[in-house]
């Protein structure tokens, strides 16, 4: 069985977002070794200057780097990233289960986004939309998409 994770930068902080979460975590159990990971998140000023948010990049991109299982096929949820329906991205799942990947890590920043180092290191860069979503959102999101692409690929009857 394939191991999905989020890996993402901080925790969530309201309740409706952990307790969504967790609803799709508990059905993708049938289809995956489902898993949220969260790296710590830098502290930051309110209006920080360039080299800060560099710095910050910098040393959440470190800690997401190191999370990352040998050999798993990491995936950037970043803005410049190519944006896929849901179809496109069940069939990239299947893909790269097919091809051997045993583990697939989609990655989510914190506010400021990802650094250089982890979307380099990544296999796929991926983009929700051209819109911005806060990254509690663009996680749930995220979760939905991957319990759709799972029902999309075994025919279930929730993606219609």
């Amino acid at each position: 069985m394939i191991g999905i994770t989020i890996l993402c930068v901080g925790k969530l902080k309201e309740r409706y977002w952990t307790e969504a979460c967790e609803e799709y975590a508990k059905r993708l159990k049938g289809f995956c070794q489902f898993r949220i990971v969260e790296v710590e998140e830098e502290r930051i000023s309110d209006k920080p200057l360039p080299a800060h948010i560099r710095s910050t990049l910098e040393k959440e991109g470190q800690r997401l780097l190191s999370a990352v299982p040998k050999g798993a096929a990491a995936v950037a949820m970043c803005i410049e990233g190519c944006q896929r329906t849901s179809e496109e991205l069940a069939q990239e799942i299947t893909e790269m289960a097919v091809s051997g990947c045993s583990h697939i890590v989609f990655i989510i920043g914190g506010s400021w986004g990802l650094s250089d180092e982890v979307k380099q290191a990544a296999r796929l860069r991926m983009s929700m939309s051209k819109m911005t979503f806060p990254h509690q959102l663009a996680r749930v999101m995220l979760c939905e998409q991957i319990y759709r692409a799972f029902q999309i690929s075994g025919g279930g009857k929730y993606h219609k």
